[in-house]
């Protein structure tokens, strides 16, 4: 039964991380467009760079803890 119960631990906590970064980069985002006063806006260059920060973030954790 603990087998099941860290499994659901871990995506619970995950989630809620998940959602706590996404929700602090849509500030981030905010106050940039309110300081340039502009709309908040990402190039294909800017959406490029985030996803493969975001791979590279994946990554880095799935290897974590292995040698």
């Amino acid at each position: 039964m603990k087998e099941k119960n860290w499994k659901a631990s871990t995506l619970v906590i995950g989630t809620l991380i998940g959602a706590a970064v996404g929700a602090l980069s849509a500030f981030v985002l905010i106050k940039r467009a309110e300081a340039e006063q502009t709309q908040p806006k990402l190039t294909a260059g800017e959406g490029v760079q985030m996803g493969l920060s975001v791979l590279g973030l994946l990554r880095l954790i799935s290897g974590h803890g292995s040698d």
